[in-house]
Formats: structure tokens, C-alpha cells, sequence
């Protein structure tokens, strides 16, 4: 038998052919055969059936040469190379082994040959069985072959149909194999219809033609009505009608919608899975009369098959719903609309290893609104796809959010996430990027968590990936004492867009991740300026490759500020011991509220920032970092932030007898409009606003 496969291409996700067990139990042992590779997957029935040991075969047809003289390979791969070239969709052939002891022995097999969309062959998927008994000698056997080329036709169902089942993974999934124009030949049949149980009811999922033979208005019946799958699913008993009399006299209601179609008989099969009744299927003949003992006994395993398959997929895509809808539990329900941004999130669930797997991941993305106009952008990956990485997923979310809300750096904002994920009680290790953006500047400074680069596509269409230096993944750098994660500060200017995904949109089995990091690079520069409809794109061309690994991804897009709302941003650092640093800090000050339209209240900000900053001089031991923004979100204002390293807060007291302290924070809840503090990491800010006119 020759190798028809190069060994440098990869298998179908879905080999080798998961068989049906009714075929082991009739001796019948199954194959797969990949034609692109070569290999020659077959079961524990077939090794018995070619009298062969596991350890004694390596997966090449060429192999089986020690069992298959050389005239009945070549005979073999004649019948097959015509039935390719023909265009036919199975082959069955007989052909002689030799055991390990020489005993001569008569096999026969079936193949069915999967073509992809351009009509190329690229697997066969069969049975092999012993038929020794069956052409026990020469005198009989060409009866014997007229007799089995007979009963072959009904045989044929069960093994070309259950192989082809093999691979369907959904409900829709076994409708299309069993309601197409192939699968109808495949079953014998002139027509067919299936109909589920649901809520005691019959719904009608296929009929082939459609619209053949279904009443109007009959889509759903309920069990107890006069219609033979009714029947068959309250009795749980196969109805055979042999004649058009035999169908009229019993379904009255039913026939006249089936003069048309010429039918002469029909089968009518309960599709019953772990003893209850899922469904029900009829086949209807306009070719024969009558059904013999062993096609009835054929169709009822038909009936068997299908229904295992229906059980598979109906269990499929209930674990399905399930895994999705806790993956979107874990996931932000909503994003908030940033002002001064533009915000597109995406999440696309994997397929594992493309098979029937929970299609659910570790993979995230958060969005947090954080104070004085800035925001926190999270992308991050859990180790590994089952319902334990979407669960550690969804905590490690919320302490993300919690540690960012607080205040903290970006930096000690991974290190506690870092820390909490090492001592849950999990094995899982986590990449993340936590990007923080001060819309009003464009400043965005970013730590990396073993997570890839983002990018950052400019107002000109440009796409670049931006180097974050990184520290090691979640979880991993607190098992190892290495908690630093330097902080890289990036500018996001209008117009500009910021990337963050993982990297399910990135790699591809066997290819380079610089490699995919340029194609996607380029994807976004060539695609569409709006953040939704570019995140769309992507995700879209995700799907159409597939792979085994779920996708998150977060685009942020900087708005240009509106120029009739111009506001303004101030930043100025004061060291203690400095006199000059401090009057610089108060005249700036003034300056910047005077330009920015707030000169009637300039006196009462420059005097409560001056109080502000001279608290945190003297009841500190660093140094203060002083902010001012103007902010228009339709109330305009000025807010000032005084940030120093010391964690302790500041208490508003009464004035001492000398009249000289604990005025401060007095004269500020008397000046300003509104007043707090906040805590930012290892220390403090206190801030206050000002509503201004105009």
C-alpha cells in the first residue's frame, strides 16, 4: 500500500476518527487515513482484524506489507486511486492477509473518502473487517458477493454515516451531515426528517427537501398527536410502514402531504440516548416496499448512532454555555466611557486543541477609571483553558482593580497582584500588562508582566510595536523574590491609538511570535480608523484562522481636546529645603490659574495650594509633587493634588493658642468647593477642586 502523504504537514485537529461502538461490537475495526501526512490511524478492532500488535506497527499503510501480499496491495491502492479519480465518495473492496502463523484469511473493507471544498482528497475514514466465513470457498463466493453487494447498500449507513457523525460537534453539526443532498444518498432515503423533544413537545429540526413534506403549522407537535414520530416517541418502538396503503390508513392527516413525493414505504426510528427519548427520525423510500429482518436491524442501529451523536453534541453545547457564560461572568459586564477617549474591548473564546473542549480561557481585559482624568488599561493571560484559569482570571481582575483604585503605582500595582496570585491556592501563573494614561497629557506609563508589547498605531496610520521593559510573570516573580517591574512611560498623543491584547492574536502554531507581532502590526495599520470597527476586524480574522488559544484585546484611542473647552495640565516638583522651589511653585501657580480663565478666584487656589504644600514639607520627610488640571466634563473646574510619600493622613484640628499651626486644612475646607485624600501606593494625596464660572 503506498504512502500517499508528506510527513511535513500537519493532521487534522480532529484525528483520527473517534469510532462508533456498535462497529466493535460487530467485529468491524476502523481506520483514518490522512493523505497529506501519510499516517494510517487504526483502532484495537482493526489490529485484531490484521492479526498485528500495537508496538509491531508504526502508523504507515507501507507497513502492513508484512500481512498484505504485494499483488493485494497493489490491488488495493487500484481500487482506491479509481474510486479518487472518479470523483466517488467510498470504495469497498475484498483482498487476502496472510497471518503471523500463514494462515490465509479473506478481509473486506469500506472507505469513505473526505474531500475538502476544491474536491481534493485528504482523508479516508473506513471499516476493515474478517469475511473468511462469508467466501468460505470458491463455489459460493460469487453468490455470496451478489448477496453482500445487496445487504452492502445497508450495511453502508451505519459505517459511512457513523464515520462521518465522528465529526460533528454540535446539533447543526449532525443535522447538516445527515440533511444534505449527500447524506439523504448516503442513508438510501428519497427524504428524511428529525424532530427533538422539547418540553414535551416534538420540534422539527431537518426535513430534506425542505419544505417537502412537514404540514404548515406542524413545526412542533406535541407528543400524544397522530404522527408517526409521535409514535415512536411515546412507545420508544420503531414503526416500519411497508406499503403508501399501510401509511394512509395510519396517518390520515399525515399523507396527503406525502402523495407528491411518491413514497412506498417508510422508517420511522425513536433516537433514544441513556434510556429516555431525545428525538426522533424518519426515512422515507420511494424506491422499495417492505423492510427484511436485517435492515430493520441495520436501521435501528442507524437510529442508535445518530442518537449517540445528538447526546454528544447536545452535551457539547450545554458544557459550552456553561463555560461561556462563566468566562463572561469573570469578565467586566460593562467598560465605562472615558471621556476623552475612545474605548473597544473584545474577548473570542478557543476551541481546545479543536476538539470537544470547554471553549473558556484565563484570558482578560479591564478598564479603571481612576482619579484627576487618568485611567488604568489591564490585558493579562491566566495559565491554561478550564473553568481554574477563567476562576483564578476572575479574582485576579478584581485585586487588579482594587490595587489600581487605591492609588498605588503601576510598579507596586503588579507587585501585590504578583503576590496574591503566589499565595492563592493555585499552580497558575499569569502574563499581564497594566498601563496607566493621563488622557489630559497623553502620558501612559506602563509595566509589563512577562505579557508581549503593545502597539501603538499613530494619526497618520503608522503601526509600531512599543519595547515595555518587563519583569516576570505573575505569581512567578513572588516565588522567586523578584518583584521589580520598572515602569516605561510612553506618549499617547490625539488621534493616536494604544493596543493591548494577548497573544491568542498573535501566535500561530509554528511561526515566529516577532513574526506575528509584524503581521499584526500591519493588520493594524492597513485597517479601519475607528477603534470598534478596527477591534471587529481582528477578532474576525481570529476566528477565520481559528487555534487553540482564546483572544483578549483593548483598544484605547486618544481624543484630540475639544478647542473651545481647552483645559490644562500642570506639574511641578517641590523639594524641601528649597525656598526657591517653593516661591517658583507659587508663582507658576498663579501664572497657570490666571491663564487658564480662573482669576477671580486665583487668590483663594494659590493660598490653599500654598497651605497644601507646606503641609506636606513639614509633616514629611520627602518631597511634594504638586498638580494642577483644569477639568471641563460640563461643570468647569480646577483641581490641585499634592502628593508626598508619607502614608499618614492628615488631621484637621483647631488652631493652637499661638494662632501660628493647625490652620491649614481649616482654611482648605473653607476655600475650596470640595476636598479628599487619596492614598497612591506607598503614600498620599490630598486634593481639593474649585468650581469655576463661564
Amino acid at each position: 500500500m503506498a504512502d500517499r502523504g508528506a510527513s511535513a504537514m500537519s493532521l487534522p485537529e480532529d484525528w483520527p476518527a473517534h469510532p462508533d461502538p456498535i462497529l466493535a461490537l460487530n467485529r468491524m475495526g476502523t481506520f483514518d487515513w490522512d493523505l497529506d501526512t501519510g499516517l494510517f490511524h487504526m483502532d484495537a478492532q482493526a489490529y485484531r482484524v490484521f492479526d498485528l500488535l500495537p508496538e509491531e506497527y508504526d502508523g504507515r499503510p507501507e507497513s502492513l506489507i508484512v500481512r498484505v501480499p504485494q499483488p493485494e496491495a497493489a490491488r488495493l491502492d487500484a481500487v482506491m486511486a479509481r474510486a479518487i479519480k472518479d470523483g466517488s465518495e467510498n470504495y469497498g473492496t475484498y483482498f487476502r492477509i496472510r497471518r503471523r502463523d500463514g494462515t490465509p484469511r479473506w478481509t473486506h473493507t469500506q472507505g469513505y473518502i473526505r474531500r475538502d471544498d476544491t474536491g481534493r482528497p485528504r482523508r479516508v475514514v473506513g471499516i476493515v473487517r474478517d469475511a473468511t466465513e462469508e467466501l468460505a470457498d470458491s463455489g459460493t463466493r460469487s453468490l455470496r458477493a451478489a448477496q453482500d453487494e445487496a445487504f452492502r447498500q445497508q450495511t453502508n449507513i451505519v459505517q459511512v454515516v457513523s464515520a462521518a457523525l465522528a465529526h460533528a460537534r454540535t446539533v447543526r453539526d449532525v443535522i447538516d451531515v445527515l440533511k444534505d443532498a449527500h447524506g439523504i444518498r448516503r442513508l438510501g432515503a428519497a427524504s428524511l426528517v428529525m424532530g427533538l423533544v422539547e418540553a414535551g413537545r416534538i420540534r422539527v429540526v431537518a426535513e430534506a427537501p425542505v419544505g417537502s413534506f412537514v404540514p404548515a403549522g406542524s413545526q412542533v407537535n406535541r407528543i400524544d398527536e397522530p404522527y408517526p414520530m409521535s409514535e415512536v416517541v411515546r412507545t420508544l418502538v420503531p414503526r416500519f410502514i411497508e406499503s403508501p396503503e399501510e401509511f394512509a390508513d395510519g396517518y390520515p392527516i399525515l399523507w396527503p402531504h406525502l402523495i407528491d413525493l411518491h413514497i412506498t414505504s417508510a422508517a420511522y426510528l425513536p433516537l433514544i440516548a441513556q434510556a429516555r427519548p431525545i428525538g426522533a427520525m424518519g426515512l422515507l423510500y420511494s424506491d422499495r416496499r417492505g423492510f427484511s429482518t436485517e435492515e430493520r436491524a441495520v436501521l435501528v442501529a442507524l437510529g442508535s448512532s445518530i442518537a449517540q451523536s445528538l447526546q454528544r453534541a447536545m452535551l457539547y453545547e450545554q458544557e459550552k454555555d456553561l463555560a461561556q457564560g462563566l468566562q463572561q461572568a469573570m469578565l467586566p459586564r460593562t467598560i465605562p466611557s472615558v471621556r476623552g477617549a475612545d474605548i473597544a474591548v473584545r474577548y473570542r473564546a478557543a476551541t481546545v486543541g479543536g476538539t470537544r473542549g470547554r471553549d473558556i480561557g484565563g484570558d482578560w481585559y479591564d478598564l479603571i477609571p481612576l482619579p484627576g482624568g487618568r485611567v488604568g488599561a489591564v490585558i493579562g493571560d491566566v495559565q491554561g483553558h478550564d473553568t481554574h484559569a477563567a476562576a483564578v482570571m476572575g479574582q485576579l481582575r478584581i485585586v487588579l482593580r482594587a490595587y489600581a483604585a487605591e492609588g498605588h503605582t503601576p510598579a507596586t500595582v503588579m507587585a501585590r497582584a504578583s503576590v496574591f496570585l503566589h499565595e492563592l491556592d493555585t499552580d497558575r501563573f499569569a502574563t499581564c500588562l497594566y498601563a496607566e494614561a493621563d488622557l489630559s497629557t497623553g502620558v501612559v506609563q506602563a509595566v509589563r508582566a512577562g505579557h508581549i508589547d503593545p502597539l501603538i498605531r499613530h494619526s497618520d496610520g503608522t503601526c509600531c510595536r512599543v519595547p515595555v521593559e518587563g519583569g516576570l510573570p505573575l505569581g512567578l516573580s513572588a516565588e522567586f523574590s523578584r518583584l521589580e517591574y520598572p515602569v516605561s512611560t510612553l506618549e499617547l498623543d490625539p488621534g493616536h491609538t494604544l493596543l493591548l491584547c494577548t497573544d491568542g492574536l498573535v501566535e500561530q502554531p509554528g511561526t515566529d511570535l516577532d513574526d506575528g507581532m509584524r503581521r499584526l502590526t500591519e493588520l493594524v495599520a492597513d485597517g479601519p480608523e475607528d477603534v470598534r470597527e478596527l477591534a471587529g476586524r481582528l477578532i474576525q480574522l481570529a476566528e477565520e484562522r481559528g487555534g487553540d488559544d482564546d483572544v483578549a484585546l483593548l483598544l484605547l484611542r486618544r481624543r484630540a481636546p475639544e478647542a473651545a473647552r481647552a483645559g490644562g495640565r500642570l506639574q511641578q516638583h517641590v523639594v524641601p529645603g528649597d525656598p526657591e522651589a517653593l516661591t517658583h511653585a507659587r508663582h507658576t501657580i498663579r501664572a497657570a490659574v490666571r491663564s487658564w480663565g480662573a482669576g477671580d478666584r486665583a487668590d483663594e487656589i494659590e493660598l490653599v495650594a500654598d497651605e497644601l504644600i507646606t503641609n506636606a514639607l513639614m509633616h514629611t520627610e520627602g518631597s511634594a509633587i504638586v498638580t494642577l488640571r483644569a477639568l471641563d466634563d460640563g461643570e468647569r473646574r480646577l483641581r490641585i493634588e499634592v502628593e508626598d510619600s508619607s502614608s499618614a493622613l492628615p488631621r484637621r484640628r483647631e488652631a493652637g493658642e499661638d494662632g501660628v499651626s493647625g490652620r491649614g486644612l481649616l482654611l482648605v475646607d473653607r476655600l475650596a468647593d470640595v476636598w479628599g485624600v487619596e492614598a497612591r501606593g506607598g503614600g498620599k494625596a490630598v486634593w481639593c477642586e474649585f468650581r469655576l464660572g463661564g
